[in-house]
């Protein structure tokens, strides 16, 4: 019941007061509302026009999903799908087994319960740091970061500590972990133009999900196997294969750069 209250009292309202995105109104040709929100929001319009594509004559799913195939993008594309897997593993398999594993590391049932309530409380918490970060910096080095900071406090939780240690390491993995996930998506949307965005993003998440199935049964494995603490070394492993598929992106996307013809400032697109 409590999980379903938010289809209630919260999609209502996100359906009339959040916006659009400000391309997809204006390729939509509803310019008069895509001025409205960038006055409000303080956008300068002449950079969402820059970064709109041609309008196309076929707009279908698969035209779409060609387009992530196009060129130099399915490389792109793969390294999006695989660090989208490799986050979504760690999100449903490392929360579910984190219990099981802190017990097998010498921790009270109480405490390891509790380090699950804290891992995902710093979930929370990390999600609007990320993402005043990632408006900075942009969304795929926030992503590569915490994947790593991630991996880091994997490895730490596998060795025995102070319980408040333990704590605070468990919190602030949670806000590492959580919001790369969700910078993942961020990513991609950065990545991609209007006409095929959606798109883009729906795979990546869809992608992810067979992550969200094979983490629980991976960890699972290993404690049917007798081996809960190799949990937290598949895991880490699972997040060092994110940051290697989001370090090979940010240095295409940096080669892509020095190898084009520049810009002035104005002609850049906008989230990049």
């Amino acid at each position: 019941m409590l999980g379903a209250l938010p289809l209630v009292v919260a999609v209502v309202p996100m359906i009339k007061y959040l916006p659009e995105s400000l391309s997809f109104l204006t390729a939509r040709g509803r310019t008069v509302e895509a001025r409205q929100l960038a006055i409000r929001h303080g956008i300068d319009m002449d950079d969402v026009a820059v970064d709109l594509p041609p309008r196309r004559a076929v707009n279908s799913v698969w035209h779409s999903l060609r387009e992530l195939f196009d060129g130099p993008r399915s490389t792109t594309t793969l390294l999006f799908w695989i660090a989208s897997f490799a986050g979504l593993l760690l999100v449903y398999g490392f929360a579910t087994w984190l219990p099981v594993m802190m017990r097998s590391n010498g921790y009270e049932l109480g405490s390891a319960l509790a380090f699950l309530l804290v891992v995902n409380l710093g979930g929370i918490v990390g999600f609007p740091i990320a993402g005043r970060i990632a408006d900075r910096i942009g969304p795929t080095v926030v992503a590569l970061v915490w994947f790593g900071l991630t991996c880091a406090g994997i490895l730490v939780m596998s060795m025995q500590m102070p319980v408040i240690a333990t704590y605070i390491v468990v919190f602030f993995t949670g806000a590492w972990l959580f919001s790369a996930q969700t910078m993942v998506y961020a990513s991609v949307a950065a990545h991609s133009q209007t006409d095929y965005r959606a798109t883009a993003i729906g795979w990546t998440s869809g992608i992810g999900r067979f992550g969200a199935v094979f983490g629980p049964w991976l960890g699972g494995v290993l404690i049917a196997a007798g081996a809960p603490q190799w949990g937290f070394f598949a895991f880490a492993i699972a997040a060092g294969v994110a940051v290697m598929a989001l370090l090979v992106i940010t240095r295409l996307d940096r080669s892509r750069w020095s190898s084009a013809v520049p810009l002035a400032a104005s002609d850049v697109p906008a989230g990049h």
